[in-house]
């Protein structure tokens, strides 16, 4: 198990304003703010005009069907994306701005892990990066073995990372992620492929950062069912977001008993509409 508590998320998510001891104090901006957001590929609009805002302290859902552009959008907010146009501010700062370097997390699909080096000795290497020099040596060292913890790979600290199982290897992606107590975690299906034990106390973890620490998480996800653990989704099909809402909202919106059918829901209407207007006018 995670050694991060809560053993077990809430359901529905707590409200992250019942922290008692927040490392990081809410602002009254959004962590993320996004206005008419586009990201072209070639001719082809990869993402169309979006607009959305993502609050902090909570965990918000990046959800939809692989090919819909939710990587696009990650590599956008953390600054890594070319041929961006609109507005993407993060954290108050201009998306990919130098001053965001040590606040932002990300985890990308494929595990960004040495598999010639030791879990700790990955850790070790990217937290001199975040934090170089000698006199900060005792700092990292603590960082690294409780960043190890939080992701429950302690006995597996001295293990070669190629070694390491697929789920494994996820979390030592995500525990270079959290060096440092990121203000934003940026999450890119960070549970595909793992058995549900593992996917569960992934959650947990996730849950216990954004109410411990008052972090901001963003989790993309195309598992329908991972929904109702968020404080709030958006969902994309086709370079668009569909809704922006939280879980409880789209299924009274919809009349549906889960988000999987609110989203089936929203998209029959898309294309609906989007048949209509291509109907020839009489």
């Amino acid at each position: 198990m995670m050694n991060f508590s809560p053993k077990k998320p809430p359901t529905p998510p707590p409200d992250p304003s019942t922290s008692t001891s927040p490392t990081h104090a809410p602002p009254t901006t959004p962590a993320i703010h996004a206005k008419d957001l586009t990201v072209t590929r070639g001719p082809r609009a990869v993402l169309r005009s979006l607009d959305f805002e993502v609050p902090h302290g909570q965990i918000t859902g990046l959800l939809g069907p692989s090919g819909c552009g939710k990587s696009t959008l990650m590599r956008s907010i953390v600054g890594t994306q070319a041929k961006v146009t609109g507005t993407l501010q993060v954290l108050g700062h201009p998306a990919g701005a130098p001053t965001l370097r040590s606040r932002i997390g990300y985890v990308t699909q494929a595990p960004s892990v040495y598999d010639d080096l030791t879990v700790r000795q990955n850790l070790a290497y990217f937290a001199a990066i975040l934090d170089p020099g000698r006199t900060a040596a005792e700092r990292r060292h603590e960082n690294v073995a409780r960043a190890i913890a939080d992701v429950d790979l302690t006995s597996h600290a001295d293990a070669l990372a190629g070694n390491l199982s697929g789920g494994q290897r996820n979390r030592v992606s995500l525990a270079v992620a959290l060096l440092g107590t990121p203000e934003l975690l940026v999450l890119d299906e960070p549970t595909v492929g793992l058995d549900p034990v593992l996917r569960r106390d992934l959650w947990d973890l996730f849950h216990a950062i954004a109410t411990q620490r008052r972090a901001t998480l963003l989790i993309s996800s195309h598992v329908m069912d991972e929904a109702e653990r968020c404080h709030r989704l958006l969902l994309m099909r086709e370079g668009e977001i569909l809704a922006d809402d939280t879980p409880e909202a789209l299924r009274t919106r919809t009349h549906s008993e889960t988000v999987e059918a609110a989203f089936l829901h929203l998209v029959d209407e898309a294309t609906a509409t989007a048949a209509r207007q291509k109907e020839p006018a009489r």
